[in-house]
Parts: structure tokens; sequence; C-alpha cells
């Protein structure tokens, strides 16, 4: 481990990395477009979730030793929130990546955050990463690690993948398959909802004791007036006029079409796992009282919405060090209003504490 921390002039001590091994499209059969478009722009829970996290993270209030510092970080740029887009990009995509813009006299002026699937990493021979190609509109360009000075040009946030040194894994390839069977049951309930919301039958022909079968060009003519006159959601009750030893059979929801109307909840409860929302949150059906929804809230910002911003503001106050020395970024806890009542309590535990000085409650309380 003597290479941990070292600079790129010791770099030949550095173990080699796999190159772009196991990456985040691998394994997928559909590109990214189609994943988004599917998954995400296609599902109101996928949509709902992302937001509700991204959204969160981004108005979570943020605190910085530096003003300037945190001015940069706040700052909008190209129409982007910076924290809530990033939080977007590790949800789906699992990889993040900042651009430090500078001014003439070196100085960080602008932070933008790329689009991650337009981002690849560009290694040396032995795997590290040493720039990121950068493609868009048919042309490409190479944003260097790092500036001349040595100091970080990008910066690259990532979720955790286990089997890639250079890409992270988001949460979409995760909830595919429930995304699917939401998808899917979703077409089905509109469908159900088109053949005027109940199960289709059967036209059964009885010839009697003629014996005569309907000829070919009876049974297209039949089945032009029933898609013409009786099918969609337009013509639902319209009733049907029988002759010539036709009769209508309706037919009902088999138990595997039941399970299937069922597995629309499972599904979208699934999503909502893997995105790290409670279910409760984004409308599903369970338990809905106040107490259980305050609960909720609070459990999404302990254990999605801030260990997020935690790695976002971090990678960043690492990335701009060579700067800001010593400013580090974090999320002001005393600001957050799902976290009022830990607050609350946390004071009342400290000032009911008669062996403690107004110093030493003070500093657990963190007051100046």
């Amino acid at each position: 481990m003597n290479w941990f921390g070292r600079k790129a002039a010791q770099g030949a001590a550095r173990p080699a990395l796999s190159r772009v091994y196991g990456s985040w499209s691998a394994p997928a059969p559909l590109t990214w477009e189609a994943q988004v478009r599917e998954g995400y722009l296609s599902n109101a829970i996928v949509q709902r979730a992302v937001r509700l996290v991204a959204e969160a993270a981004g108005s979570a209030p943020v605190a910085a030793d530096d003003p300037a510092l945190l001015a940069l970080v706040s700052a909008t740029s190209g129409g982007q929130g910076l924290i809530e887009t990033l939080a977007s990009q590790l949800l789906l995509h699992g990889n993040g990546y900042v651009q430090i813009l500078t001014d003439g006299a070196g100085a960080p002026a602008e932070l933008f955050a790329l689009r991650p699937e337009r981002v690849t990493v560009e290694a040396d021979a032995r795997g590290w990463p040493v720039a990121y190609r950068y493609k868009a509109g048919g042309s490409a360009a190479v944003l260097p690690a790092e500036d001349g000075a040595g100091r970080t040009a990008v910066v690259h946030v990532k979720a955790l993948h286990p089997l890639d040194d250079h890409y992270g894994a988001g949460c979409l390839g995760a909830a595919a398959g429930a995304i699917a069977a939401h998808n899917a049951a979703a077409k089905w309930n509109a469908a159900l909802l088109e053949n005027a919301a109940r199960p289709s039958g059967a036209l059964v022909h009885d010839p009697g004791d003629k014996g005569m079968p309907l000829s070919a060009e009876q049974v297209d003519r039949l089945r032009e007036e029933l898609a013409e006159s009786f099918a969609g959601g337009a013509n639902a009750g319209r009733p049907l006029l029988l002759e010539g030893g036709l009769k209508w059979q309706a037919l009902s929801l088999s138990p595997a079409e039941m399970d299937f109307l069922a597995l629309k909840d499972s599904s979208a409860r699934e999503i909502a796992m893997a995105f790290g929302v409670p279910p409760m949150l984004l409308g599903l059906p369970g338990d809905a009282t106040y107490a259980n929804y305050r609960e909720a809230s609070r459990a999404l910002w302990r254990l999605t919405v801030l260990p997020l911003c935690t790695k976002i503001l971090g990678a960043i106050s690492q990335g701009l060090a060579e700067w800001f020395d010593g400013a580090g970024l974090r999320v002001d806890l005393d600001r957050v209003p799902a976290l009022v009542e830990d607050r609350m309590a946390l004071w009342r535990e400290v000032s009911a504490a008669d062996w403690l000085t107004a110093d030493e409650k003070k500093a657990l309380l963190g007051v100046d």
C-alpha cells in the first residue's frame, strides 16, 4: 500500500487495473438511450423515485468553510443544478463527471456536469485513468484528468461496481426486470380498458340441425364488424345483436391474470427498493398514516439522500483541494426539515445532562 495517495510520478508502484472490464454497457441488451426511454421516461415509478432523491439532494442545505467554494458549488451552470444533476446521474447511470472550468488566472470559475453516457475513460498502459474522451454531435474532445499544473480538471464520481475499475453501476440496470414487468402490467391494463374494462369473450356459432358451418366470407365479415363496432373504449357497453345460431360467451379472468394485476404493485415496490425510496412516499398501497409517512421521510434522508450527498460533496471538495486548501463541503443537518425532530431530541438530551458544563453542551451540539 505504499503507492496509495502518491502522485502519478510514482505510478509505477501502482497495481495494474483492468481496462474497461465489465462496464455498465456490457451486459445490457439495450443501448443507454433505450434504457432511459423505457425505464425512466416511460415509467412513472422510476421517474418519481429518481426525482424524489435527486431534488432532495439538490435542495439539501450545503455548508462550506470557504464562501467562495460554496458559491461555486451552488451556482447554476448551463441551466443545471450541480448536486441535483449528479445525484440523478449516479442513480441512473452510476457515474458522474464534473468538468472544472477555470478563468484567465487559472482559478475555478464554473463546475459543469457532463452527460455520463458521452464520456469514455482513457487509461494508460497500466489501466489508470489519464484522460476522458467526450463525444457529442459527431465530434469528440479529450479532457485531461489533470491540468498542466497537476490540478484536477475532471472529477469522476461513481457508484460501487465490484467488477469494473473505471465505471460505476447505476440502479437502472438492477431494476430492469421489475421495470419491464411494471411496464408490461401497465400496457395490459390499458388494453383491458380499451375493451370495456372487462376480459374478452368468444363468439360461438351453433349450426343447429343443419350442421352448416360459417363460410370464410362470413367469418371475415364478423371480424370486421366486431373490430369496427364493438372493440375499443368508445364502444363500451354497446349491445351486440346476434343471429343465425351465434351466441356470445364471456370469458372471466384466470388466476394467472389476476396475479398479473397484483404483480404491478410488487414490481413498483421492487423499483422503489432499488432506488432507496420508501414505497409509501411513492403512493404505493400500504400504511399511510401521518406517523408512518414522517418516519418514511426521515428514512429517505438518513439512508439515501445524505449518503449520496456525502459522496458527491466529498468528491467535489477533493477535486477542488488544490484551490481551496483545507476547505470542505457538507450538508448542514440543522437546516434539514426532515431531521428537525432528531435535532430537537438531541437538544433535549444534552440540556437535561446536568453533569455537563455549558461549554461541553455547546461542543456536543456544534454551537460555537
